[in-house]
């Protein structure tokens, strides 16, 4: 079997000698574009060297050239409030997506006690018909009330369970300690923050864990996640949902809403109802996540005032530089907001959060991402922040790392965390 090199290899070769015999030029020539919407031009072997092969250049001429039309950075914004309602405005109305406030109407169906901390599961309306499950986590030996955390957990190919990737569980199954490990450096991040003096929330994300989808014939392994369930079931039922994701995202949008919408909102109620706890501290709330989890922090910032200090780890980067090749294990139904990149770069959306302090670290060995497009959305957000007259409230660097969120990593967020939400 081909590797994955030798195979891109030999269709682009296969491509390039099947335009250059429709187009007569000679072996050192380049075909013509003509049949592919372009006049006059020609298609180099770089053009080819892309996911979408020869219809990448007709992707990149519609891409925003230069600075993005909403940017901060736009010599016609000066007052970052005027800014933001503006920019928020518009990144608001592409969600299509504005369900009416409710009262969470909250229920504690369990309550644990893990020793340094109270482990409740709890359900709670993010609109009027939508109720999500949630692990809420509130340190004990501490004098209430203390800042308050909402934990976004990620995607990861891994739907069987949500919540349960950053909280501590008895009978904790595996393969999910294996996912931990390989992801986390095996610990629990919402466990280790409430053991740090915060109230911490988890909620499972629209189609992972408690509200993953479930057909009709399912079998009752998928449906009951029992201990023993195999390591072989556990991945053919994230490979099943992971086929899924593209016929929910149409239906999705067929029914004219965005998953992002849903998303991202479910995580702004959560804030509504981290502040209904008596043990929360209104003033001090955090958010932190990886990778999809950073995508929901970086997006709960930016929508949410209320949100005093944010992390992003793991999903930072300038969308232009992702369109050659970057976007097959990036850029998702569950994150896409169509439009939205004719306005805003990614790094735009995330200074929306100014002057909230923004803690963003990225691996530089994290395939995922195009790293001349990291090191662009850093400057960027640099720039955005440094315009404002905060650049002491953004951190952004990169570790030596792949895409994880490891030991160092999550010192580093725990540190920012206590500096702005505790003043350690």
């Amino acid at each position: 079997m081909s590797t994955r090199r030798e195979f891109l290899h030999e269709t682009t070769y296969g491509a390039l000698t099947a335009l250059t015999a429709l187009s007569g030029v000679g072996e050192a020539g380049a075909a013509t574009r003509s049949d592919t919407g372009f006049a006059d031009e020609t298609i180099s072997p770089s053009d080819l060297d892309s996911d979408v092969g020869s219809l990448y250049p007709f992707v990149q001429s519609q891409a925003v050239a230069g600075e993005f039309p909403l940017s901060f950075l736009q010599k016609e914004f000066g007052d970052v409030g005027a800014w933001k309602r503006a920019a928020r405005g518009k990144l608001l109305d592409l969600l299509h997506y504005s369900p009416p406030g409710c009262d969470p109407k909250a229920e504690t169906v369990e309550r644990v006690d893990r020793g340094e901390y109270i482990q409740e599961k709890v359900y709670f309306n993010t609109t009027p018909d939508v109720r999500v499950p949630a692990y809420v986590l509130v340190p004990k030996k501490v004098r209430l009330p203390v800042p308050g955390i909402v934990a976004l957990h990620d995607h990861g190919g891994f739907y069987l369970w949500g919540k349960e990737k950053l909280v501590e569980l008895e009978g904790e199954h595996p393969v999910l300690t294996d996912f931990k490990r390989q992801y986390y450096a095996g610990r629990s991040v919402a466990s280790d923050l409430a053991r740090a003096g915060y109230v911490v929330v988890v909620i499972d994300m629209f189609y992972w864990g408690d509200r993953r989808m479930l057909l009709a014939d399912d079998p009752a392994d998928w449906r009951e996640r029992p201990r023993n369930l195999t390591k072989e079931r556990i991945d053919a039922f994230n490979r099943r949902s992971g086929e899924g994701e593209q016929l929910v995202g149409r239906t999705i949008y067929s029914a004219g809403f965005t998953w992002a919408g849903v998303m991202f909102w479910d995580d702004v109620r959560t804030v509504d109802y981290l502040l209904t706890r008596p043990e929360v501290d209104p003033r001090r709330i955090g958010c932190v996540g990886l990778s999809v989890g950073a995508v929901r922090s970086a997006h709960l910032a930016a929508l949410d005032e209320r949100i005093r200090a944010a992390v992003v780890v793991c999903w930072m980067t300038s969308f232009p530089a992702q369109l050659k090749r970057r976007v097959r294990n990036t850029i998702g139904h569950t994150k896409l907001v169509p439009g939205l990149y004719r306005y805003l770069d990614y790094p735009d959306v995330a200074s929306l959060a100014m002057p909230t302090p923004l803690l963003v670290i990225n691996g530089s060995k994290d395939e995922l991402f195009e790293p001349s497009g990291v090191r662009a959305s850093f400057e960027k957000l640099a720039a955005c922040y440094q315009k404002s007259g905060i650049p002491e409230r953004l951190r952004a660097r990169f570790y030596h790392t792949p895409h994880e969120f490891n030991a160092e990593m999550q010192a580093e967020a725990l540190a920012w965390l206590a500096k702005q939400l505790q003043g350690a």
